[in-house]
């Protein structure tokens, strides 16, 4: 789902920064400050953390900050040949394995909460409520660690004793101990995504169905909903495409090794990196409640700032 290139990034041959890390830097960072100022605006606002979408939208944006900065330190640890102890790269391996899972499931969830919101208008505040929400981001994380589970016990089962204690670069191939883990990996992967994207078309049918027959302040809703929908869609369509970067890159690896980088680092930035930085997007600055509180959190902090530049 991501993590089997995500991890390393792109490994230069050369030691010197090049742009290509610092392209990557001013992304994530971009993205992070982004995704923190949202974060602030969630918990600032008493309605935001009541309503569903906006706790689900929260989830969203901890576990991709989360997942921005581990990546980003395996990356700048990779471009400098650092090593780490097996046991803290597998405590790496746990969290980043968490966020990668819980991304894609949690726009599942918002997909459905949009269906039930505009198919089900009369039920959804009986189904969406501060309760339900917390269930089911507790649901959420449960499923997502169903996958790291088994890898988990399979790794426990099979490694020696003296793989704690060396120092590897951290990648999740060094958790791979036998080829079939590979293939159990890939499958597990692709049936998570079926089942996630299945839900997401079902959903949009039904939505672009009611948008076909709304009529007086609906249509205008209804037409968000279904692009908000489609969004999620492309977005889980940038996180499927990643299951099949890995062996795309071993195969460019036996043909030539300059092609292999360049084509991992385009697939890290669009398909690692831009499915997660496109939640902010779709719903902080799409929905006009949310958005109208960023940019009056934006206006305070430079009119404090220019007050207390102004004092000193």
């Amino acid at each position: 789902m991501g993590d089997n290139n995500s991890w390393v990034g792109v490994v230069p041959t050369q030691r010197q920064i090049n742009y290509r890390l610092i392209v990557v830097q001013f992304l994530i960072a971009s993205f992070f400050c982004i995704n923190l100022l949202q974060v602030t605006t969630f918990f600032k606002k008493e309605l935001f953390r009541t309503t569903m979408r906006y706790i689900l939208f929260a989830n969203t944006l901890l576990s991709d900050s989360l997942f921005l900065i581990i990546t980003n330190v395996l990356l700048v640890c990779s471009f400098f040949h650092v090593v780490l102890e097996t046991t803290l790269c597998l405590f790496v391996y746990i969290v980043s394995s968490l966020c990668i899972y819980t991304t894609p499931i949690t726009l599942t969830a918002m997909t459905l909460e949009r269906y039930v919101a505009i198919c089900m208008p009369l039920r959804h505040g009986e189904l969406c409520t501060t309760r339900n929400s917390l269930h089911c981001i507790l649901i959420i994380h449960s499923i997502s660690s169903i996958p790291l589970s088994v890898f988990l016990s399979i790794f426990f089962a099979s490694a020696s004793p003296s793989v704690y204690t060396q120092y590897l670069t951290c990648a999740v191939e060094i958790f791979i101990l036998h080829s079939w883990q590979q293939h159990l990996r890939s499958a597990i992967n692709q049936v998570y995504f079926l089942i996630m994207f299945v839900i997401i078309v079902f959903c949009y049918v039904k939505i672009m169905r009611v948008a076909r027959v709304a009529s007086g302040e609906n249509p205008a809703s209804t037409k968000k909903g279904l692009q908000t929908v489609a969004l999620h869609a492309f977005q889980l369509m940038l996180c499927l495409i990643s299951l099949w970067c890995p062996f795309i890159e071993a195969a460019l690896l036996q043909i030539d090794f300059m092609l292999f980088v360049n084509v991992r680092y385009f697939n890290y930035i669009v398909f690692i990196l831009a499915p997660r930085c496109l939640s902010p997007l779709i719903y902080g600055l799409r929905d006009e409640k949310f958005f109208l509180s960023v940019k009056y959190n934006v206006c305070s902090g430079l009119k404090k700032k220019n007050c207390s530049c102004s004092f000193v």
